[in-house]
């Protein structure tokens, strides 16, 4: 076995282990329920992706079950030097519109999908979330938009994702009547941005019901969210 494909093996083993744990996550902050929802990682240096299989239950998913498929969301088992054991499972529905978002962002190394209940009901109505709280303009550099509507089988979803993304700063999208996709440089960007998206949705949501909740001014927002790209923490 070459060099070159234990060093694939390792990685897709690594990235497997993140992928399972990262789900957990979308679970621990009530981001999805029963089997709803999916994280996926690109593997670095190869047109390949890591994905949740689809209706497995959170409880039971295990680093093992991750599927493997290429940037057109096909499950691959390996080349000639070896494999890495794909799982006989399907991967995900969403699948295609991950691979969709690799192939045209490659700057994109994780993609979430959630359902989340107040993100979930801004996409409901077709409204993007409007840039009224710091935080957003922190994470999300202006309004979280909201893409088109599109069915679930083929890469429709992805293509909106990619559409609506690649002139905004935010890394999450409301996809009409469906939910929130989020991307990032790596797969745990992703959720996170996924977390901060239905936090900014509920509270906004419920600042509605008591009121207009005041805009930030566009300039405020460019220094907030310069500031916390490049400055902010460790």
């Amino acid at each position: 076995m070459s060099t070159a494909t234990v060093s694939t093996l390792e990685t897709i083993a690594r990235i497997r282990q993140e992928v399972c744990t990262l789900h957990a996550e979308l679970t621990r902050y009530g981001l999805v329920v029963w089997t709803a929802g999916n994280v996926s990682a690109r593997v670095p240096g190869r047109d390949l992706l890591v994905i949740k299989p689809s209706g497995i239950s959170y409880d039971d998913l295990t680093p093992g079950q991750m599927v493997v498929t290429d940037l057109h969301g096909v499950p691959v088992d390996g080349d000639a030097d070896g494999e890495w054991g794909n799982p006989p499972l399907s991967p995900s529905s969403d699948t295609a519109a991950h691979a969709y978002v690799y192939r045209h962002m490659p700057e994109v190394g994780g993609v979430v999908h959630t359902h989340s209940t107040y993100a979930t009901a801004w996409a409901a109505r077709g409204e993007s979330i409007p840039c009224v709280l710091t935080m957003m303009g922190d994470e999300f550099g202006g309004s979280i938009p909201v893409g088109p509507f599109a069915l679930i089988g083929d890469d429709s979803i992805g293509q909106g994702i990619v559409e609506t993304l690649k002139n905004s700063n935010s890394p999450a999208v409301l996809m009409q009547n469906h939910g929130p996709f989020t991307i990032g440089k790596d797969a745990r960007s992703a959720v996170k941005a996924a977390v901060m998206c239905e936090e900014v949705a509920r509270t906004v949501h419920i600042s509605r019901q008591l009121g207009e909740p005041i805009a930030i001014d566009q300039g405020h927002i460019d220094s907030l969210y310069a500031r916390y790209q490049n400055v902010y923490g460790q």
